[in-house]
């Protein structure tokens, strides 16, 4: 089981990556205890790169904070990439007002919620995404 972190010509600047990847393995593995296999791997990159990545596999032509790719063969191992836009977290850190280390933790965990089988498609199904990162957010930093 691993939860891995790269920079694609980008700094994201948050602390204790280990510490991350525990809690990240440790909340996947309470919501999907079936898991015999864990491979996540969070990409931080900038705009560009993201809006590629979006244009290409997704056929939006938007910027976006997050794409999450779940890569997996079978519902016994999770394997997952996530791709992190710096730029857009700075940008939504500024717009509402919180710090960027919180807003970069709530995208990081937004991912990792995909993976747990959360959408966020409609409303509710927003609603519990927010509440569900809000979760994970108080209990990484308490």
């Amino acid at each position: 089981m691993s939860v891995s972190f790269f920079e694609q010509n980008v700094k994201a600047r948050f602390k204790d990556k280990r510490r991350l990847s525990g809690f990240i393995q440790n909340q996947v593995t309470t919501h999907l205890p079936h898991l015999k296999a864990m491979n996540l791997t969070y990409v931080f990159c900038g705009d560009e790169f993201l809006l590629h990545i979006n244009q290409q596999y997704l056929n939006h032509d938007t910027l976006t904070d997050i794409i999450t790719f779940d890569l997996s063969d079978n519902k016994n191992e999770l394997l997952g990439e996530i791709y992190v836009s710096v730029e857009r977290v700075k940008e939504n850190a500024a717009l509402f007002g919180v710090p960027y280390q919180e807003e970069l933790h709530r995208v990081i965990f937004h991912g990792a919620l995909h993976l747990c089988g959360f959408k966020d498609k409609n409303e509710a199904e927003r609603k519990l995404m927010r509440s569900k990162e809000n979760e994970w957010l108080r209990m990484y930093h308490s």
